[in-house]
């Protein structure tokens, strides 16, 4: 029942990111970006900002109790470190060659061989972290992780083609 005088009120707050490797001016745009009325997060560089809008995205797409939350973020940060880990040694073998100019079939024999070794080791990091994420979340939570990664990514790839000049 609704008390006379007070309106209930549907709003939902617009979510602003602020990177800057300044704390000086990022402080000083939060503040003035959360006295205008915004939901405020806050990266001091791209990846972080990138780390931070995935968490916030998960997050309101997979509701975790104290509990799970406590259990699962340490877990869902070590398994997206593994997975950085492999794609940046990926990156140093491909960029300390000339793998990416093809010259002969031998460089891209070994490009293709060094993305089906990475795709592997995703794949193999993957099963590894599903068992460990069923321990701590029931399955429709794991599953709904699963889809709300693919979103995100989704998301992501429509904002970018918005925000790109054609």
């Amino acid at each position: 029942m609704q008390q006379e005088g007070v309106k209930k009120m549907d709003v939902k707050m617009k979510r602003i990111l602020v990177v800057d490797d300044s704390i000086t001016v990022r402080q000083l745009e939060c503040d003035i970006l959360k006295s205008a009325g915004y939901l405020v997060e806050e990266a001091i560089d791209g990846q972080k900002a990138l780390d931070a809008l995935r968490v916030s995205f998960i997050s309101q797409k997979v509701v975790f109790t104290n509990q799970e939350s406590q259990s699962f973020w340490p877990l869902y940060n070590e398994y997206n470190d593994k997975l950085d880990a492999n794609r940046k040694a990926f990156r140093q073998l491909v960029n300390k060659t000339s793998v990416t100019e093809f010259a002969t079939d031998k460089d891209a024999d070994l490009y293709l061989n060094a993305e089906l070794t990475l795709k592997q080791k995703e794949y193999e990091l993957y099963k590894e972290y599903y068992e460990k994420f069923k321990k701590v979340l029931p399955i429709k939570k794991v599953a709904l992780l699963r889809k709300s990664e693919d979103d995100f990514k989704k998301e992501l790839i429509k904002n970018i083609k918005g925000n790109s000049p054609e």
